[in-house]
């Protein structure tokens, strides 16, 4: 859990440093450490992802973010790939490594809010722009749908949870409740347990997304 908690610490360190270089400012923050930073979900997320906020020139912005980054970071991997833009990094040889990838897609009007990200192994909060919680929703249930990763269906119950409403059609709906009931034991030990914040972790190795479950079955009454 301490790694974790250090790898929490170097994201918030992270926007922070993109946000003074003038790398935030045309980014939309996406994903699962976007709810982690902004709205407390209660696990902790590996990658930071993003969108574009605005249209800018990616191959110039790619750039601008490789050059920053290789002044003062280890790379290990950079990409200009066609859908996204990738960087790999860490402080310095032993560390762990942190990924940001940027997809090269607008994020729709009206999909993003001005937000706090903040942490308690943080000193500092950093305001960012990220996806509203009803587009982090309908992301999450296309994630689950294409990848399947318990994760996302993680994500999925915490926002429900959070009072987004379930908008779904059915064959969305049935497809998610297959997912939701082929995840083995080793998925809720491993794959979700080893994120989860202790408080919550027992509770969903005997639960599961049980909750979920009859949230979507509700729909049918």
């Amino acid at each position: 859990m301490e790694r974790l908690q250090g790898r929490e610490a170097f994201e918030m360190s992270m926007l922070q440093w993109l946000r003074a270089k003038g790398l935030l400012q045309p980014l939309a923050f996406a994903g699962g450490t976007m709810l982690r930073l902004c709205h407390e979900l209660p696990r902790y997320s590996l990658d930071m992802d993003f969108w574009f906020f605005k249209q800018v020139d990616f191959d110039a912005y790619y750039q601008r973010l490789e050059d920053a980054v290789r002044q003062e970071y280890d790379v290990t991997d950079a990409q200009n790939k066609f859908y996204s833009i990738l960087v790999e990094f860490r402080k310095k040889r032993g560390m762990p490594r942190l990924k940001i990838e940027i997809r090269k897609t607008v994020a729709p009007a009206g999909s993003t809010e001005e937000k706090i990200a903040f942490s308690p192994h943080f000193p500092t909060q950093v305001l960012v722009r990220g996806f509203t919680l009803s587009r982090m929703y309908r992301n999450k249930v296309l994630a689950l749908i294409d990848r399947g990763e318990i994760r996302d269906a993680f994500d999925l119950e915490f926002l429900v949870r959070r009072g987004v409403a379930l908008d779904l059609k059915e064959e969305e709906k049935q497809e998610i409740i297959k997912k939701l009931r082929g995840f083995k034991k080793r998925d809720f030990d491993v794959k979700l347990g080893s994120v989860l914040l202790p408080e919550v972790r027992d509770y969903y190795r005997e639960k599961r997304f049980t909750y979920l479950e009859e949230k979507l079955a509700f729909q049918d009454w």
